[in-house]
C-alpha cells in the first residue's frame, strides 16, 4: 500500500536527513516551528548553517517536488529562519537555503538544490 500525506512526508524527512548525513552534514534540528511556519531539517555544513525544505511525492502528475516551493513558500522559510538564528544567536554565521526533492516510487530518487533562494 502506498504511503499518502504526513506519513509520506516523514518518510521523505528521514531520507533526506539520511542523504545529507552522508554528505558529511550534520543534523541540528528537525521540524523547528514558529508561528510563521516550519523548516523542516536543519544543517551544518562545515561553516554553514543550511535551512533546508523537503518536498516528497509518490509520483509525478501534480508536478515534481521541486517545483512544490514557489516564492510564497520561500518568503515563509526565510521568516522561520530569522526566528530561529534570533533564538540561537546564529546572525553571525553564513547561512543557505536549500531545497531537497523527493520522489518515492518503485525507487528512490533524490534532488538536492543547494542555495536554491535566499533570504532576499
Amino acid at each position: 500500500m502506498a504511503m499518502k500525506g504526513k506519513e509520506l512526508g516523514r518518510e521523505g524527512e528521514r531520507l533526506a536527513a539520511l542523504f545529507l548525513e552522508k554528505q558529511g552534514m550534520v543534523i541540528i534540528a528537525r521540524n523547528f516551528r514558529t508561528r510563521s511556519g516550519e523548516i523542516d531539517l536543519i544543517a551544518r555544513d562545515k561553516k554553514d548553517l543550511v535551512f533546508v525544505e523537503v518536498k516528497t511525492r509518490s509520483g509525478t502528475e501534480f508536478g515534481s517536488a521541486l517545483e512544490a516551493v514557489g516564492p510564497r513558500k520561500c518568503r515563509q522559510i526565510v521568516r522561520v529562519a530569522q526566528a530561529y538564528l534570533l533564538q540561537n544567536d546564529g546572525f553571525e554565521q553564513p547561512a543557505r537555503f536549500d531545497v531537497i526533492g523527493i520522489l518515492i516510487g518503485d525507487s528512490v530518487h533524490i534532488d538536492h538544490i543547494k542555495n536554491a533562494f535566499d533570504a532576499s
